[in-house]
């Protein structure tokens, strides 16, 4: 059975100032493996920390981190309880200036301060962590990946646009992968030339795209939900990371 966890605010240094984060961990005094996770566009809020408390139940210290904190801290747009398709093109045109605004550079310059800072942690063990996100946070995880072959043995992606950098990105990867698309947002032609660039960089990975579902598909307070959708992305990173870190746990 997953165990019960804590959650805890933290503060991380980087180039540029300081990113307001979280962490949810297991509560029972143990070291366990690392996990970045990178949030979708709309941020840390209730549905974020419900989904790093829930892989933190499997035996994994889950960092968060607000890579929008160059704007503030989070929430950086406030948000509704419920982000219907009514009020989601607006937020999209707020939150579109701060994504342009998050660049490679910012990407990569941050990245290495959220993995030290991961590592760093007492209740961190020893050995390579994993990084997932969602939806942008798919496409920062990977890069991460990329930038820190050392440090990132696993990588997850979900309805995220992983393959925005084309292969050059891909080639630097050494992490075991899996990327669950969205219905709406790959077809069968473009999954098979995505998967062909993975293969072609040598990425030991699965990739495919979660049927009836669309963008945001894992995210329980949109529109875009699909249960089945979520319970997928489970039954994918969590074996994925119990395999390749070793923490998992019920």
């Amino acid at each position: 059975m997953p165990t019960k966890t804590v959650q805890i605010p933290a503060q991380i240094p980087t180039a540029d100032g300081t990113a307001d984060a979280f962490a949810a961990f297991p509560d029972d005094g143990e070291q366990h493996p690392g996990v970045l996770m990178y949030a979708d566009a709309f941020g840390i809020r209730p549905v974020i920390r419900e989904m790093a408390g829930e892989l933190a139940s499997h035996g994994y210290y889950v960092l968060v981190p607000n890579f929008f904190y160059r704007e503030g801290p989070a929430p950086v747009v406030e948000l509704p309880d419920h982000i219907g398709e009514d009020v989601r093109p607006g937020l999209i045109d707020r939150f579109m200036p701060l994504i342009g605004a998050h660049t490679v550079e910012r990407t990569l310059s941050d990245a290495g301060a959220y993995l030290d800072h991961l590592r760093a942690q007492p209740e961190v063990g020893d050995g390579p962590v994993g990084v997932t996100g969602y939806c942008i946070g798919g496409l920062l995880a990977v890069r991460t990946a990329a930038a820190h072959p050392d440090q990132v043995a696993a990588v997850a992606g979900f309805h995220a646009p992983v393959n925005a950098d084309g292969p050059e990105t891909f080639q630097r990867l050494r992490a075991r992968a899996h990327f669950g698309h969205a219905a709406s947002d790959l077809t069968e032609e473009s999954l098979a030339e995505l998967n062909q660039a993975l293969d072609d960089a040598g990425v030991d990975h699965t990739s495919e795209i979660y049927p009836e579902t669309v963008h945001g598909f894992t995210m329980s307070d949109t529109d875009a939900y699909d249960p089945a959708g979520l319970k997928r992305h489970w039954d994918r990173l969590l074996p994925l990371l119990d395999t390749v870190l070793g923490g998992g746990r019920g």
